[in-house]
Parts: structure tokens; C-alpha cells; sequence
């Protein structure tokens, strides 16, 4: 260093510049100027998104942890421009003391330990629908009263008469990402992302943490490009033993144009790689297509209704992906010894007034489904994303205390059912008829 040092001096002072004034045409100069402030400006979006792709988020510092092993080992990989950019006037964390622990610990328990099942390993499949709202499913609104009230989700509707249903759920936070932390780690997120926090770089404690202590294979699913919404790195942290996106599923065509690839073949390629794992596992899938800009593939242009929103007409067709999904997982011999649940990360467009009102915007389904018919009704208690997270370690059995702010929703007695969510700019709590 002190070698090049002394060189770009040495050859600095060499270097002589003698001053001209060119005769500049104004117009060609001007056209040039703008030309090169467009491309620099191009090319410093291009740089802060990642690439120009609809299906990349702008990186983060969470997008440190896709490259190494170990969380602590991310900050290598971050330069200091960047991560002052990103966290610059990030200040909606905070640590702040409203009330007591005694009070948090009456009210919520946030370490928690069942012991209302038997010790036991199902594989477990967890599937968030993007942007599959409550509103969307027929079995989650025959209480609603809705005038004219039609339903989207035939086949989704049929699972539900033989599976344990949640139709008072409501999502944390309103992004995907959001739902991350909220459905796999029990971390709610509000205003900002907590993956978006100074928080997420550690080890955190986890369904994927949990099940692989007690022998599971994890893996994420995802078929949008790898890295996309931060769920890489993300997942990465938890501690998913295997990721799999667009680029393992590797077939350019059955990419939908805009976010990645359709949900049925996608839901099927997941099927297809679960099948040569070793049971137990614990596979989640994110899907892709029940999203703008509301397209479904050529071959099924006209199979689902239209509807009155564009959003109907792609829940239709995910719809259809979780049937076809279901029919072929059949007749897998892991099947009968798996647990599904299915909910989602968030709303979408809205078509009834009853999902306009603040508290409903973010409402979403909470379904589990076991073969064997063994878990079937409807629970109308209040419920939400952190409560999976406790519900899944309580129905295996898990025998060791863990952190959570959800409640298991099949048997803790001791907490009553809670939401809370953040919306239209203020934080909403609900308990009870408050």
C-alpha cells in the first residue's frame, strides 16, 4: 500500500495539464449532458435494486446473509456507503417500556411450553399464498353476512369441509416480507420490516430452528429469481437447509413475465423434490401468481371467472395450483403423515365494503389440514400470522420451552386469543370486544 502510495504521487507530479477553452455548440452539449445524467441515473437505480427486474426488491443489508453460512459473517460482505445509505433515518425501532414484565408475562407469556400432545414428527408443509386475502375463500366468510357474496376458491373451499379452519385471522404487517417473520419466526413486523431492523443478524429461534432440533429436513420454496423480497437472506438466517427458486427450478419457460414462476407447476416442482426427501421434513413454499398484474397463463385464458376485481381471476387459478398440487401429493406415501397449513402474507384488491374497514384490510385465512381427518371445524376466535409458529411446536409435541408472542390455537387456555397489526398508519390491538 505505502509502495502505490508513493508511485501515484510520483506519477501525479509527472502528469502535466494544459488549460483550453473549447468552443462548445451549446445544444450538442446540453444533449449530451442530459443523455449522461439518464444513464448514471439508470444505472444508480439498477445499482440500489439489485437488477431492473419487477420481481426484485431494492437490496438490503439483510441481502448480506445469501452469501455466507454463518449470520454473524454478514457484515464482511456490507460496505460502509451502502449500509449508511440503507439505515440512515431508520429509527422506527426502538426499544421502548410501556408496560411492566409482570404484565407482559399475565398477558402474553412470550416463553412458552405445551404439553397437550404426545411427542411425534409429521412432516410439516407450510404454504403462504401471496396476497390470498380472507376475503377471496367462501369457507372463511359464512359468517360475514356479505350481501351477494360469491366465492373464488372452489377447491380451497372443499379442503376446508374436511380441515380445521381460522375465518377471524389477521396478518401482523402488511408486506411479504412481514410475513416472514410474523408466520415463521413469530416476530411480528409493523411499521417497517423487522428483516429491515438492526435486529434480524443473530441467531434467532424459529420454526426452522425448532423442527431441526428435532431431526427435520427444512427447505424454502420461492419462485420468484433467488434473492428476491429479501427471502434469502432471510431464510438464511433462520437456518433453511435448502433454498429453492427460479433458478433450481430452472425452466425460463413457465416464468409468468412479471414475478416468477406459475404457481402450478412451481407447487409441483415443490411436490416433486419433497418426494425423494428423507421424512420428517418441514418444506415452506411462498407462491407467486395471485398477485398484480392479475394475468394467468395462456393455456387457461377464460377457465376462471373474471369476476368483479382483476385479483379474482388470479385467485382462481392459484386455487386451481393447490388442486392439482393436492390430487398429485395424494399419492405420495409421505402424505398421510403430513400436516398442511395454508394462510397468507397479506390482502389484496378489495370487493366487498365489509374488507374496506381499517380492521379487515389485512385479514387473512388460517387453515390446517391433516389426511387423516383428525382436525376439522371452524374456530372464530381471534387469531393471527405468530400464532402458526406455536400452533405446529404444540401439535408435534415439542418438549422444550420456546420464544414466542403468538399463542398455540389448539390449546393454550392460559392466553387469551389476541391480534395485533398495524394499519393506516396506527397500531391496532384486539382482545375480546375491545
Amino acid at each position: 500500500f505505502i509502495v502505490l502510495a508513493f508511485l501515484w504521487v510520483y506519477l501525479y507530479k509527472k502528469v502535466t495539464v494544459k488549460e483550453s477553452v473549447p468552443h462548445r455548440n451549446k445544444l450538442k452539449y446540453f444533449l449530451f449532458s442530459a443523455v449522461g445524467f439518464v444513464i448514471i441515473g439508470l444505472m444508480v437505480v439498477g445499482g440500489i435494486r439489485g437488477d431492473f427486474k419487477k420481481s426484485t426488491r431494492p437490496i438490503n443489508v439483510i441481502d448480506a446473509n445469501r452469501y455466507v453460512i454463518k449470520v454473524q459473517h454478514a457484515d464482511i460482505i456490507l460496505n460502509t456507503p451502502f449500509t449508511i445509505i440503507r439505515t440512515l433515518g431508520k429509527t422506527s425501532f426502538k426499544k421502548v417500556n410501556f408496560v411492566t414484565p409482570q404484565v407482559i408475562e399475565a398477558n402474553f407469556k412470550p416463553v412458552k411450553f405445551y404439553n397437550n400432545n404426545p411427542q411425534s414428527t409429521p412432516n410439516i408443509v407450510l404454504i403462504i399464498t401471496e396476497s390470498m386475502g380472507r376475503e377471496y375463500w367462501g369457507c372463511m366468510n359464512r359468517n360475514t353476512k356479505i350481501p351477494d357474496f360469491k366465492s373464488y376458491t372452489p377447491f380451497l373451499d372443499s379442503l376446508a369441509q374436511h380441515s380445521l379452519i381460522f375465518d377471524n385471522a389477521y396478518a401482523n404487517g402488511s408486506k411479504s416480507i412481514h410475513g416472514m417473520s410474523s408466520i415463521l419466526a413469530g416476530i411480528p413486523s409493523f411499521r417497517d420490516a423487522f428483516t429491515s431492523s438492526p435486529y434480524p443478524k443473530q441467531k434467532i429461534e424459529s420454526l426452522v430452528s425448532t423442527l431441526k432440533s428435532k431431526g427435520y429436513d427444512t427447505s424454502f420454496f420461492h419462485g420468484a429469481p433467488n434473492g428476491s423480497m429479501g427471502f434469502l437472506g432471510f431464510g438464511n438466517i433462520l437456518g433453511f437447509d435448502h433454498y429453492y427458486g427460479k433458478t433450481e427450478y430452472n425452466n425460463d419457460a413457465d416464468f409468468d413475465g412479471s414475478w416468477g414462476i406459475w404457481d402450478e407447476p412451481f407447487m409441483q416442482y415443490m411436490k416433486n423434490v419433497i418426494d425423494k426427501k428423507q421424512q420428517p421434513f418441514f418444506s415452506t413454499i411462498f407462491t407467486v401468481s395471485s398477485h398484480e398484474p392479475y394475468v394467468v397463463p395462456d393455456k387457461y385464458a377464460g377457465n376462471f371467472p373474471k369476476g368483479t376485481v382483476p385479483m379474482h381471476q388470479a385467485v382462481g387459478y392459484t386455487d386451481y395450483a393447490f388442486k392439482k398440487f393436492f390430487e398429485s401429493a395424494s399419492k405420495q406415501p409421505w402424505f398421510n403423515n403430513t400436516i398442511f397449513i395454508i394462510t397468507a402474507d397479506h390482502g389484496n384488491q378489495i370487493a366487498y365494503d365489509e374488507y374496506r374497514k381499517v380492521l379487515n384490510r389485512n385479514a387473512v385465512p388460517i387453515l390446517i389440514y391433516k389426511p387423516d381427518g383428525s382436525m376439522k371445524g371452524i374456530n372464530s376466535e381471534l387469531s393471527q400470522q405468530i400464532d402458526i409458529y406455536p400452533t405446529v411446536l404444540d401439535l408435534i409435541g415439542y418438549n422444550k420451552p420456546f420464544r414466542s408472542w403468538g399463542r398455540s390455537l389448539v390449546g393454550d387456555k392460559d392466553i387469551k386469543p389476541f391480534v395485533i397489526s398495524f394499519n393506516a398508519n396506527q397500531y391496532q390491538f384486539q382482545r375480546g370486544n375491545y
